[in-house]
């Protein structure tokens, strides 16, 4: 009872008189000694999106300020210059300029990269598309280089983890994008791709490889899609996040599964989903830390 009381005190009184005597002590406004105190990345970059998004701020907020936060990458420098006006601040200060413009490409950035990353997963695998057909049989002879694929419709699928004849019937819930992050793992971290394969069909621990990868596309989406990823992004990226770092983070994703995997040794492949999302909640844990960074190279 007393938090919640201390809370609405906080932000109702206490929190207005503090930032009152921390400006006249220091000169500088709330915004201010954020994007000059808090390092660079996501505690920066998400700290002005609280405070933007703050209810208590937004009562006495501008329209300026609270556009900011929905700003397009075009619009990025006249916001920061109608920002750096709004608070009186001289654009001559060009550290402030310069760290309030890389935080304002990370927010829209994110919001385009997850439209980029909605809009491959709604495109349907397509048998009869050209490109869609190449980008398989690519997938085919990066894992399996000592194999021919003797048919289109095959049982040989099942070597790399597909569930059936036809590859095509396994994409349907992410759509073109499974395949698209499969052939990226393959193309950039062959070696791993191969490896994890083989580790793959261990008699006893093994998984299907194709059907897991596509499983954890899903949970690179869903973290995308939830704000989950934005610590990640905004760690790794000083500006636009893009495809890339979204696959790169896939990669992380099924290298660090595999290990996972073997190290729970799970009784049987019956109990995917338990040990699928116990690691689901671990990289939620992992993403929860402001300093994080998962890559496939740490």
């Amino acid at each position: 009872m007393w938090v919640h009381v201390w809370g609405f005190l906080y932000s109702k009184y206490f929190r207005f008189w503090l930032k009152w005597i921390l400006r006249l002590l220091t000169g500088k406004c709330e915004l201010q000694r954020l994007l000059g105190g808090a390092e660079a990345g996501a505690r920066r970059t998400l700290g002005i999106m609280s405070l933007f998004l703050m209810k208590s701020f937004t009562v006495l907020i501008s329209q300026v300020l609270r556009n900011a936060v929905h700003v397009e990458e075009a619009e990025v420098e006249k916001c920061v210059r109608d920002v750096m006006k709004e608070k009186n601040i001289e654009q001559k200060d060009t550290g402030f300029k310069t760290n309030l413009h890389i935080s304002l490409l990370q927010i829209s950035g994110y919001k385009k990269l997850y439209l980029n990353v909605e809009n491959l997963r709604k495109v349907p695998y397509d048998s009869e598309n050209e490109e869609h057909e190449e980008q398989l049989i690519e997938l085919w002879n990066l894992l399996m280089p000592q194999e021919n694929l003797r048919a289109r419709i095959s049982k040989q699928w099942c070597d790399i983890g597909f569930q059936g004849d036809d590859p095509k019937t396994d994409f349907r819930g992410m759509g073109l994008l499974g395949l698209v992050n499969l052939l990226y793992f393959s193309k950039h971290y062959t070696n791993e791709a191969r490896q994890i394969l083989s580790r793959s069909n261990h008699p006893k621990l093994g998984y299907s490889y194709a059907i897991v990868g596509i499983n954890l596309t899903e949970m690179a989406y869903s973290l995308l899609k939830n704000g989950a990823l934005k610590p990640h992004l905004y760690n790794v990226v000083s500006g636009l996040p893009q495809m890339e770092h979204f696959h790169q983070f896939y990669c992380y994703l099924v290298y660090e599964f595999d290990k996972f995997w073997f190290e729970e040794e799970p009784e049987s492949i019956m109990h995917f989903n338990q040990y699928r999302e116990k690691f689901h909640e671990k990289i939620k844990g992992l993403l929860l830390d402001y300093n994080v960074v998962l890559t496939l190279q740490d």
